[in-house]
């Protein structure tokens, strides 16, 4: 049983940063790709960030290129997602997610986790 428990969220102000963390559990972690999904109040969940098994390669949505940036602990079996200068209009629910591949794949993920919520105020 795949277990995702996302960590960081929280209140922010437009232009901070934040870090969301991602503990992992279930399979070999280092083994599969990962990523972050978001929800905004009335949307439908949209992706974020996807990592591939080793780290090395990464792709993000364009609406956050450039300010936000994936990584991954193998050893800690730990996802994070850096956001810096963020907008109002990253305010969502972040989903850490995991795939059945170890590349970085457009697929649907397998497992997600609970969600934890970024508000950034203006």
């Amino acid at each position: 049983q795949v277990e995702l428990v996302e960590s960081g969220g929280g209140l922010v102000q437009e232009g901070g940063s934040q870090r969301l963390s991602c503990a992992a559990s279930g399979r070999t972690f280092g083994s599969y790709a990962m990523g972050w999904f978001k929800q905004a109040p009335g949307t439908e969940r949209e992706f974020v960030a996807v990592i591939n098994w080793n780290g090395e390669i990464a792709n993000y949505a364009s609406s956050v290129k450039g300010r936000f940036t994936i990584s991954r602990d193998n050893g800690k079996s730990t996802l994070y997602l850096q956001m810096n200068s963020l907008k109002a209009e990253d305010t969502a629910v972040y989903y850490c997610v995991a795939y059945d591949v170890g590349v970085a794949t457009t697929r649907a993920p397998k497992h997600w986790g609970q969600g934890t919520q970024v508000t950034v105020s203006s």
